[in-house]
């Protein structure tokens, strides 16, 4: 079988099936339900394959609630930081729950979601994030309801919460602490629902993870207040389990040793970009230090520095580690740049391509 033409994405199952056990042991052990967040991953080719071992996805905009309704078995919850008039129909039919941002939005459309199950976002003032972009509490943020006397005054018209304060949170006593916090704070209004998120960014399924501990932490808090407890897991549940294959195209030196590879950090790993981190490349542990670059026609198109044991050279291939969180769902045509492909590597180690892009897709992106 001839190789695959880079660059393309490679999500590799057997990797994807160590965090979905670790997800289907912390729903046993504790009760929780888990839903994919698609703000994340949504590449929907391996959807049945996650829905063995979760409960189904949760979105931030109308196309994704469609596309977890129609791809990802299981349940369907909708959010969105503010609904347009023209969509919220669409977003109800396809929707098993729907979470709304703020108390006008729920006001909004109190009598379109009349019958439906509904929720309410809170923002409990506390977070993990250690970057303020991506801080849902930082100063100003219009990401939920704060007010815990405001919100009991429309707490007979949802029947749950949604709490989403953790970011790349790989620290349990952390978590734990803001539990609390967030039960000293709203732990009356808590009693009322029937059913509580506490979203994403738990890195329960990281290395050394006290899982056990997260699972009696769910299970006492969904037992003291009488709530079924929905994660919503997105990096969690794919972190490792793919890789951005790129080829090395030219080389040169201008005080240090230079590059090209056929792919570009702007355009394929937009979010490493953003948060100005380097991409991930093992094993990184030769005497050779080189700068791999993108070919995109941005200065800074630079993926990091890195060590080889070989001189690279045109024709090498380079694996980009961790390509699937918040990598896939933001890759982009910028300087037409091809746009990967999508591969998946199954459990008996097959590899097949599942979606190639080109010059179609580039153009009928645009008019």
């Amino acid at each position: 079988m001839p190789a695959l033409q880079t660059p393309y994405y490679l999500i590799d199952k057997s990797r994807l099936l160590t965090n979905m056990e670790k997800i289907a042991w912390l729903r046993e052990a504790s009760g929780a339900k888990s839903l994919l967040a698609l703000k994340c991953f949504a590449t929907w080719s391996v959807f049945d394959f996650m829905a063995q071992y979760m409960d189904g996805t949760t979105s931030s905009s109308l196309y994704e609630v469609k596309l977890g309704k129609q791809k990802f078995p299981g349940e369907t919850h909708a959010y969105s930081v503010a609904y347009a008039d023209n969509e919220i129909a669409d977003v109800l039919a396809n929707s098993d729950k729907i979470i709304f941002n703020s108390i006008s939005q729920l006001t909004r459309f109190d009598s379109q979601s009349q019958g439906h199950i509904r929720g309410l976002r809170v923002n409990p003032g506390v977070s993990t994030s250690e970057f303020d972009l991506a801080d849902p509490a930082r100063p100003f943020s219009r990401l939920g309801e704060h007010d815990p006397d405001l919100i009991a005054g429309v707490a007979d018209k949802v029947s749950g919460l949604m709490f989403h304060n953790n970011c790349e949170n790989d620290d349990f006593d952390r978590f734990d602490e803001m539990l609390t916090l967030i039960e000293d704070r709203f732990g009356a209004i808590i009693d009322g629902m029937d059913w509580i998120s506490l979203g994403g960014g738990i890195h329960f399924t990281g290395e050394g993870y006290p899982l056990a501990r997260l699972a009696d932490r769910l299970k006492r808090f969904a037992q003291a207040h009488g709530v079924q407890v929905y994660l919503e897991p997105g990096e969690a549940a794919i972190t490792g389990a793919a890789t951005l294959e790129v080829t090395v195209l030219d080389t040169l030196h201008n005080g240090k040793d230079l590059a090209i590879v056929d792919s570009s950090i702007e355009a394929h790993m937009l979010d490493l970009l953003i948060y100005r981190e380097p991409a991930k490349v093992s094993p990184n542990t030769g005497d050779l230090p080189w700068m791999i670059c993108g070919k995109s026609c941005l200065a800074g198109d630079i993926f990091g520095e890195f060590r080889f044991d070989a001189p690279l050279k045109p024709g090498d291939r380079i694996s980009f580690q961790d390509a699937a969180g918040y990598t896939m769902v933001k890759k982009n045509w910028f300087n037409g740049v091809k746009m990967p492909g999508i591969a998946i590597k199954e459990l008996d180690g097959t590899t097949r391509m599942v979606r190639d892009f080109d010059y179609e897709d580039f153009a009928s992106a645009l008019s």
